[in-house]
Formats: structure tokens, sequence, C-alpha cells
């Protein structure tokens, strides 16, 4: 993995699995997928979603690194490479 942050990414669990609070905050409940940041366990919703609040997240804090919370999936997200891994 040439990716340092996904080499050194965090495990912090999930805040929910269910939905996006911050779609929920403004209304919205027609997120795509949910994924998780590995730093802090903040959940928001993916790039195919209208309002983005996983990479505006991202975009806010500096975290480098997601996971999907998605049921089957395992893969994680380096904003800052863009890698997968």
């Amino acid at each position: 993995m040439s990716c340092q942050h996904l080499a050194e990414a965090g495990d912090a669990e999930p805040a929910t699995t269910t939905e996006c609070p911050d779609c929920v905050a403004v209304g919205n409940r027609d997120w795509v997928h949910l994924r998780s940041c590995l730093s802090c366990g903040h959940v928001g919703c993916c790039d195919s979603s209208v309002y983005q609040h996983a990479t505006k997240h991202f975009e806010s804090s500096g975290h480098p690194v997601m996971r999907s919370v998605e049921p089957g999936e395992s893969w994680r997200w380096c904003y800052v490479d863009e890698e997968i891994g």
C-alpha cells in the first residue's frame, strides 16, 4: 500500500450505521450510501448523494480516511491521496 494515510488509519467506530445525521438535520432522507470517518466515527453520505456529507466532513476536518459502512463492504478511501484500500 503506497498511501501512508491508509496504512495508519484509525479504527473509530461509526456513530451510526442507519442514517446520515447531517442529512436528517436538514430534512433530507434520500442519501445513497453511508461512509464513516476512521479518525472520529462521523457518518456522512457518499458523493452519489445530493449533499455529499462524507466529503464535506473531510474538507472541514482534514480527517483523511473513511470507510464504507454498507453491509458486505469493507473498503476504505483516502481523500488526500485519492487511493482505495
